[in-house]
C-alpha cells in the first residue's frame, strides 16, 4: 500500500471512531474541503467543526468499495450510512477525491448521494 492511500485509509478509519486528532493528522493546514451541492471550507479549523455535520450523530459507517491511485491523488467510492439526529438513518454512496501534498490530503472532494429503500447496496 503506497504512502498516499495508507493515509487515506488512516482518516477514514478516524471518522469511522468519530477521532478528530487522527482525522486532523492526515490534512495539510490549508485543507480545503468541498461536498458538492453542500459546502466549501479552507484549513483545519472549519474542518475540524465540520466533521460531524449538522442534523447527523457520529460516527458514520464507511465501507470502502473500491480506492485507486494514480500520482498525487487517491479515489474512492464509499457507501456507509449515519444517523440523523431525529434518530432515522441515512444511507449513502460517496465518491470522493483525495489531492495529496507530501503524504497528506491536501483537498477533498466529495459527492455524496443519498440513497432510497429500494436502492441497493
Amino acid at each position: 500500500m503506497s504512502r498516499n492511500t495508507e493515509t487515506v485509509e488512516t482518516y477514514l478509519d478516524g471518522f469511522r471512531k468519530n477521532d478528530h486528532a487522527q482525522i486532523l493528522s492526515c490534512l495539510t493546514d490549508d485543507i480545503e474541503w468541498t461536498v458538492f451541492g453542500a459546502f466549501h471550507l479552507k484549513g483545519k479549523e472549519a474542518y475540524d467543526a465540520a466533521i460531524e455535520g449538522p442534523g447527523f450523530v457520529p460516527p458514520p459507517r464507511l465501507e470502502v468499495v473500491r480506492m485507486v491511485e494514480q500520482g498525487d491523488t487517491v479515489m474512492a467510492e464509499l457507501v456507509g450510512s449515519v444517523r440523523r439526529d431525529t434518530g432515522e438513518e441515512m444511507r449513502m454512496s460517496m465518491a470522493e477525491v483525495f489531492v495529496m501534498r507530501d503524504g497528506k490530503i491536501a483537498e477533498r472532494r466529495a459527492w455524496v448521494i443519498e440513497l432510497k429503500e429500494n436502492d441497493h447496496r
